[in-house]
């Protein structure tokens, strides 16, 4: 089509179309790049981070941990200038919270007794120390800082991290710092008075995630890092996984729409959130599903219309340019399948029969159900995460929750008796099985 080159494709091509588009290639320049800011600061420390704030970032700072108090001073300027925004994200940090405390109590501690005498059990403990990390910016992601500490508050993680690059004045940005004490003051942590439970540092890119990962002079090594970043904050935490938890490798957001064009306005709805998500940057991807050409083509055209007076118009332009698709499926069970297939950040579903098709619906971030289900309200105010997994990665794991700041451990306590020596004989023959004689000799011995 013209204007913004979306393309509408048969349901029957997508498989053709599907190969070319989930080439990998591999960045050698930032690997490369991120590898020798990591090396610096695991052997410098402070003095490697300050270096590279000083290359990257708007400021170096000479103390990179900065007082609880300029997030309480950052939250009344915040409530002064600008009282609709900071009830606004007051609201969203109180559903987030209603939210996250429902999914951790999805996690709880067991014991059950497998054979006679043979108890397993299950813990659930949350990490001791979790860094959050939020980019900064023109426009900072303010709604990322509530999606990523709140969970880890409400998790019971001890000790929580917060970090966020720093601007001229040697802070990070005022609305990040602010968006940080509402979460904090939602999940009833004090800010008043300086504690180890909550600390916040000046400190962004990758050279912030290698110092929490290995620690410095002043910045602490926590267990798990979590939180969006630009390319450098994606490689690090690629690269020191396993050195320290991470929640996922997020990349470009994407969006993908059913439409069977039977809810108003249609066209023009898909249309609409098809360009929330190509305005994020020319690598976004929107996504649509319809069941015939003249809805496609309803939907490019609303597009189009809307791409005129948007400010964003340029980089959702590219966007679709680069990838915006418009699938034309036979039927459900095509649509069905090319949907898991793709495994969407966000599936938004607007049908007549949305019931009869989400049993079958398996991969996907979050999923919208119903045209007043906008995807936006997902992102910042309904209570769900924003943060979520993209490039297909739904395939195998859900969005940033509490259970990226917990941990799930088993027990296994045994008392004498019949189903004990039948437990302990398996163990004894499966070992010997494996060549493993010291593993049979010490079941053995418990007789």
């Amino acid at each position: 089509m013209q204007g913004n080159n979306m393309k509408i494709i048969n349901g029957k091509d997508f498989d053709t179309y599907w190969k070319t588009q989930t080439i990998i290639e591999e960045d050698i320049k930032t690997e490369t790049a991120v590898k020798k800011i990591i090396a610096a600061v695991q052997k410098k420390g402070d003095a490697a981070v300050r270096k590279y704030a000083g290359k990257f970032d708007k400021s170096s700072p000479q103390k990179l941990e900065i007082p609880l108090s300029e997030l309480q001073k950052a939250y009344n300027e915040l409530k002064t200038s600008n009282p609709e925004l900071t009830e606004a994200l007051e609201l969203a940090a109180e559903n987030l919270v209603f939210f996250s405390k429902k999914q951790r109590e999805q996690f709880f501690d067991f014991e059950t007794e497998t054979q006679p005498g043979v108890f397993t059990g299950q813990k659930i403990i949350p990490v001791e120390r979790a860094a959050v990390y939020a980019p900064g910016g023109l426009y900072p992601l303010i709604s990322s800082v509530l999606m990523a500490l709140i969970p880890a508050f409400t998790a019971g993680v001890e000790e929580v991290f917060f970090s966020s690059p720093p601007q001229e004045d040697g802070l990070p940005n005022k609305k990040n710092l602010a968006a940080a004490a509402i979460a904090a003051k939602s999940c009833g942590v004090k800010i008043d008075t300086q504690n180890n439970k909550f600390r916040v540092f000046a400190i962004g890119g990758a050279h912030a995630i290698a110092a929490f990962a290995y620690g410095t002079e002043t910045v602490p090594c926590a267990d798990v890092i979590a939180g969006p970043g630009n390319r450098f904050v994606a490689a690090a935490k690629r690269y020191l996984y396993g050195q320290v938890g991470i929640d996922f490798i997020a990349g470009p957001s994407d969006v993908l729409v059913i439409s069977d064009g039977s809810v108003p306005k249609a066209a023009d709805l898909a249309a609409a959130d098809m360009i929330a998500q190509a305005e994020h940057d020319p690598d976004a991807r929107a996504r649509a599903l319809v069941p015939n050409t003249d809805l496609a083509e309803q939907i490019a055209a609303a597009v189009e219309k809307r791409l005129e007076t948007l400010p964003t118009a340029a980089a959702a332009r590219a966007s679709f340019k680069n990838g915006g698709l418009i699938v034309v499926y036979q039927n459900r069970e095509e649509a069905i399948c090319i949907a898991n297939k793709i495994a969407p950040e966000h599936l938004e579903l607007q049908t007549a029969d949305n019931d009869n098709w989400i049993p079958y619906l398996k991969n996907y971030g979050s999923l919208f159900i119903g045209d007043l289900a906008v995807e936006a309200l997902g992102d910042y105010s309904a209570g769900i995460n924003h943060t979520l997994p993209t490039s297909g990665s739904a395939r195998f794991t859900g969005g940033l929750s509490v259970r990226h700041f917990l941990k799930t451990v088993t027990t296994l306590r045994c008392s004498p008796g019949e189903g004990f020596k039948k437990t302990q004989k398996a163990a004894e023959i499966i070992a010997r099985a494996e060549g493993l004689e010291g593993h049979a000799l010490s079941a053995a011995c418990r007789v």
